[in-house]
């Protein structure tokens, strides 16, 4: 498997300076379409009952990455360096905006959901880039002498992550909170047609990075597929057994759970096209194909485990009746 993943670790990205430009548009233009359904009044709601979102967050923004940090040192030599680089920048990512949606399918709560997705997405600029900085470091410093050898050209530059998301992130968020307050008509027409826009655009960025490297992909889908399965399962279950341990009710429980299993990969890939960043000469096929197919599973992961949540409350109701 580890010779199958080398090989994926070729791909390199060749993207246009015109391209990128596109790509952080429409990027800025889809957290837009997330801000726009968030409303300072749930900030309020925070102040007045802050222990699951506390929770939340503690999941997210902090176990999350760290038990990540662990997975990938447990796994050792059956993955390469640049997996384990794209399981840690999946972990550092805010929450994905289709985890208010299937939130609500799992009959979870719904403004606990939007609370934490504001509140992830609205610190990004500065935890994402701290997170994947600080994890990928200790990865790359002082896990093997292997690991070190092979991320010897990665450096994990906190100020220009911080710059990217801030642009890409922290702008529009602030226009869509705006637009949300002053213009409720124009935001709540426009907030559908963005949660389709987002879908598209990632699918979109899927297929750009593996037109060339459709072959190598193929081949390590397998691999991959256990890969991101555990590291999405783990996530899952880091939310839920939190909840848990703070005697959370259950549709925090569950809100939790998938706010932390559900992870905004479209940035991340963003990120990877970005030569500030990582330069193009520096071969991250692993870190690309792992966040790409995150961003798939985790929608496929999200819907199977909110139909089974909906189904249960339904055979319970149906008990009660």
């Amino acid at each position: 498997m580890y010779e199958k993943l080398l090989d994926l670790d070729t791909t390199r990205i060749n993207f246009s300076a015109g391209g990128m430009h596109i790509v952080n548009i429409v990027l800025a233009f889809v957290m837009f379409g997330v801000a726009l359904g968030i409303k300072p009044s749930m900030f309020r709601e925070i102040l007045r009952s802050p222990k699951s979102v506390l929770v939340g967050v503690l999941s997210q923004v902090l176990v999350l990455p760290a038990l990540t940090f662990i997975l990938v040192v447990l796994l050792g030599n059956t993955i390469t360096p640049m997996v384990a680089m794209g399981m840690i920048l999946v972990a550092s990512c805010p929450g994905g905006n289709i985890s208010n949606f299937i939130s609500q399918l799992s009959k979870g709560n719904i403004e606990l959901s939007v609370s934490l997705t504001a509140i992830s997405t609205s610190f990004s600029p500065l935890i994402m880039p701290f997170n994947f900085s600080l994890w990928g470091s200790f990865y790359v410093n002082y896990v093997n002498n292997h690991a070190h050898n092979a991320l010897q050209e990665l450096s994990i530059p906190f100020f220009n992550v911080f710059e990217t998301v801030l642009l890409l992130l922290g702008l529009p968020l602030l226009l869509g909170l705006l637009t949300s307050k002053f213009l409720p008509k124009i935001a709540n027409f426009l907030k559908k047609p963005m949660q389709y826009l987002s879908i598209a655009f990632f699918l979109v960025m899927v297929i750009m990075a593996f037109k060339q490297n459709f072959d190598i992909f193929l081949q390590c889908i397998v691999y991959i597929f256990g890969i991101v399965l555990i590291h999405n399962l783990l996530a899952l279950l880091i939310g839920y057994l939190l909840g848990t341990a703070f005697r959370l009710p259950l549709r925090d429980r569950k809100t939790i759970s998938i706010e932390t299993g559900i992870q905004n990969s479209g940035l991340a890939l963003v990120l990877l096209f970005n030569p500030n960043i990582f330069p193009p000469d520096l071969a991250i096929g692993g870190m690309l194909i792992v966040t790409a197919w995150w961003g798939v599973w985790h929608i496929i992961s999200g819907l199977s485990i909110a139909t089974f949540w909906n189904r249960k409350e339904h055979r319970k109701a149906k008990t009660i009746c």
